[in-house]
């Protein structure tokens, strides 16, 4: 499945929309305005929530939480010794693990879950500079899922670049 993201480089909000190869617009991203944290919807093209995203208000490292029909679904974090790559690290409720690595404020990044790879996203394909893919490569992969960590990944790595 291959998604485009069409970020809004100046919105209130955040909120843009992921089509998919044919231009249809399939999730939107709808990013919560005036809040005191992060928080973010994916939300399908009928407007119903697919995933909440919100980034974890007391803790040491930055951290954004992933739920669904209001259970914690997984967690977000840097890895901590990471010194040539952005790194980062996914925890699911189940104990699952799964790496996202790669230039991340560039939007050039892989996620793995075990060595194998679940999705990659890229710019290298397209020529618009606020918009990258999601190239999810396992049909029975949690598309909502791996949007929700990209979506994360880069507010985690943009906050950490204006530190």
């Amino acid at each position: 499945m291959r998604l485009l993201v069409r970020e809004r480089l100046f919105g209130i909000g955040d909120d843009y929309w992921i089509e998919d190869a044919d231009g249809r617009k399939v999730f939107l991203v709808d990013g919560k305005a005036m809040r005191m944290r992060d928080t973010f919807e994916l939300k399908d093209a009928q407007g119903r929530i697919i995933v909440e995203i919100r980034q974890k208000l007391l803790s040491l490292r930055e951290t954004m939480l992933i739920e669904r029909d209001g259970e914690q679904l997984a967690k977000v974090k840097r890895k901590r010794l990471s010194l040539l790559r952005n790194h980062y690290r996914v925890t699911l409720v189940d104990g699952t693990e799964l790496d996202v690595s790669g230039k991340i404020l560039d939007r050039e990044f892989a996620v793995d879950y075990d060595g194998e790879l679940l999705a990659q996203i890229s710019r290298r394909w397209l020529t618009v500079r606020d918009t990258y893919g999601i190239d999810i490569v396992r049909e029975d992969a949690d598309a909502g899922l791996l949007i929700a960590v990209a979506v994360c990944v880069i507010v985690l790595a943009e906050k950490e670049h204006e530190d």
